[in-house]
């Protein structure tokens, strides 16, 4: 709960005062600030063995610190031997504290944990300033137990902003300590 706080008081005390600063803003809620990260991760081949995507939803729950939901598919591909409605991934929507404070995780304890790490591309983000990250593997999470999984597999991190630009986005991001290169 004190990693949630930190950063939430982070923004208010000086990443709100910077940023009005930087880019002229009249009134405090021009400040871009953090809607919501979104955790999605694709299953694959495992989406027949139902085994595979219980254990992707418990990884997932447990590194989000939230239970996820199973993505299913639209329509059915012939080539791919997928159904409709059958589960292709699983996602977690972060808001508030938990929101907060898996920032935090990911910030203090994962990217650094990543071997030969240079900092993330800050060519990710898209035209409202949302970034977008991709991880090849779980095990950068302490709370993953290295014996416990059965197959190392990535996952893709959704920062959803309020930003109206792309520069907007990067310099929220960077006050907030995200490395990037």
């Amino acid at each position: 709960m004190a990693q949630t706080q930190r950063l939430k008081k982070q923004y208010v005390e000086t990443i709100v005062p910077t940023l009005m600063k930087k880019f002229q803003y009249k009134n405090i809620h021009q400040v871009p600030k953090i809607e919501k990260i979104v955790i999605n991760r694709g299953i694959g081949s495992a989406s027949q063995n139902q085994k595979m995507v219980d254990s992707a939803l418990k990884e997932l729950g447990m590194i989000a610190g939230q239970k996820g939901v199973i993505t299913r598919s639209k329509k059915a591909i012939a080539s791919f031997k997928l159904r409709e409605q059958m589960p292709v991934g699983v996602a977690v929507t972060l808001r508030g504290n938990r929101m907060y404070g898996f920032l935090d995780r990911l910030i203090h304890l994962a990217l650094p944990r990543v071997r030969d790490f240079q900092g993330i591309n800050p060519r990710s983000f898209d035209k409202k300033g949302n970034y977008s990250l991709g991880l090849e593997e779980q095990l950068m999470f302490p709370e993953i137990e290295y014996d416990k999984i059965d197959q190392i597999r990535g996952m893709d991190i959704s920062i959803v902003t309020t930003a109206t630009k792309q520069e907007e986005g990067l310099s929220l991001l960077q006050e907030f300590g995200l490395p990037f290169k």
